[in-house]
C-alpha cells in the first residue's frame, strides 16, 4: 500500500506541536519516530503495519501507531488534522479566538443553590463580559449538600428569571438546571418541569466509583433522555492537593458515540480544579464528532472568567468554534435543545 509520506506527516506534526508551544517530550516523540521510520528499508514500515509489529519499534506507542496507520491508509492523520486546524498557533492564541466566539455560558450557579451571589449579579457580570446570554443551572433536589432546588423552588426561580429578563433585555437569562444523573441514568427532577427549561445540564455527583460497565450504561441512558442537552464534568475528577478525586471509569468511546448519536454536547468544564474532560478524552470526543459546551461552572461572579481556561484546553484538542454550542446565537441554541425533546 503506497500511502501518504508517513515520515513527512510525523515531522509536520512535530513542527506544529513545537509552534503551538506543546510540551517538548511530545515534539521529541514524533521527531524520533520520523527518524526511526526514515532509516528503515523501503517497504518495511508497510510490512510492519500489515504484521501489527509497529509497536515493537522503540518509542512507538498507541498514538504514534494509530497516526502511522492512518497515514499508510492515505488518510490525513487525525492528530495532524487537529493541529492543522489551529495553524500551529500557540494554544493561548487559539483559545483567545474561541473565547471571542462565545456568546454565552451554559453552566452558572447562584445563591439559590450553592453559589455565592444573586442571579441578577451573575447575569450582570456575564453581560459585562460581552455575553448575550447565560443559563442559570442551580442544582436539583437530591443534592441537598448544595441546597438543590425542589420543584416548587425551581418554579419560583422561573418567575424571577422572567422578571429579570424584562429588566436586562436584550441580555437573556436562559432557564436551566444542573440535574443529577441518578445511578440508573434517570434525571433528578420532574420530567414536566425539565421540559419547560431552555437548557438542561446533567452531571454525575454520586457513586462516582461505580464500575465502568454500569457507569457507561448510566451515562448513555442520560444522553438518551430527551430532556438532557449537555453532559457535565464527565469524569467527576478533582485536581486538588488535600482531597483529590480520581476520574470515574467508563467506556469513553461508547459514551461519545451516544452523545453524537443523540446530538448532545459534552461539557468542557473550565473550573481549574476540574479541567474535565482530560485532554486525552476531549480529543476522543472531537474525533467522535461530538458537539461541546465550554462552561465556567461559576459559583461566583469572578469565576465567569474561567471560561478562558476551557477555551485554551479546547484549542489544544482541536475543537472548532462551529462545534461549540454556546458560540451559537441564542435562537440557534434553543432550536437545538428543543429538537431533543421532539426527537
Amino acid at each position: 500500500m503506497p500511502g501518504r509520506d508517513v515520515v513527512a506527516d510525523l515531522r509536520r506534526i512535530a513542527f506544529l506541536l513545537e509552534a503551538a508551544h506543546e510540551p517538548g517530550y511530545r515534539v521529541r516523540a514524533f521527531r524520533a519516530a520520523a527518524d526511526t521510520l526514515a532509516g528503515m528499508p523501503a517497504g518495511e514500515v508497510a510490512a510492519r503495519a500489515e504484521a501489527a509489529t509497529l509497536r515493537e519499534l522503540a518509542g512507538i506507542g498507541e498514538v504514534l501507531e494509530r497516526t502511522i496507520l492512518e497515514s499508510l491508509r492515505e488518510e490525513e492523520p487525525v492528530y495532524l488534522r487537529r493541529l492543522e486546524a489551529s495553524g500551529g498557533r500557540p494554544a493561548v492564541e487559539a483559545g483567545e479566538e474561541l473565547c471571542a466566539a462565545l456568546r454565552g455560558d451554559l453552566h452558572v450557579h447562584s445563591d439559590w443553590s450553592d453559589g455565592g451571589s444573586p442571579v441578577r449579579e451573575m447575569a450582570e457580570t456575564a453581560r459585562e463580559f460581552g455575553h448575550e446570554y447565560m443559563v442559570l443551572t442551580d442544582h436539583s433536589p437530591r443534592l441537598t449538600v448544595a441546597n438543590g432546588l425542589s420543584p416548587e423552588r425551581l418554579r419560583e426561580q422561573l418567575d424571577l428569571v422572567a422578571t429579570l429578563n424584562e429588566e436586562l433585555a436584550p441580555f437573556r437569562i436562559l432557564t436551566g438546571i444542573e440535574v443529577d444523573i441518578l445511578s440508573d441514568g434517570a434525571l433528578d427532577q420532574e420530567p414536566e418541569l425539565l421540559a419547560q427549561l431552555d437548557v438542561v445540564v446533567g452531571s454525575v455527583h454520586s457513586e462516582l466509583r461505580m464500575p465502568a460497565e454500569p457507569m457507561t450504561r448510566r451515562m448513555v441512558a442520560a444522553l438518551a433522555n430527551p430532556h438532557l442537552d449537555v453532559l457535565g464534568h464527565i469524569t467527576g475528577r478533582l485536581k486538588v492537593r488535600r482531597r483529590p478525586r480520581p476520574e470515574s471509569t467508563f467506556d469513553a468511546e461508547i459514551v461519545f458515540a451516544a452523545a453524537a448519536r443523540f446530538d448532545k454536547a459534552i461539557e468542557i468544564n473550565s473550573r481549574p480544579e476540574r479541567g474535565d474532560p482530560p485532554k486525552r478524552l476531549l480529543r476522543l470526543a472531537v474525533e467522535a464528532g461530538c458537539k461541546v459546551s465550554i462552561d465556567s461552572d461559576a459559583h461566583a461572579p469572578g469565576q465567569l472568567a474561567w471560561q478562558a481556561f476551557g477555551c485554551e484546553r479546547a484549542a489544544r484538542c482541536g475543537v472548532e468554534a462551529g462545534s461549540v454550542v454556546n458560540a451559537w446565537p441564542v435562537e440557534e441554541l434553543l432550536a437545538w435543545t428543543k429538537a431533543h425533546a421532539t426527537a
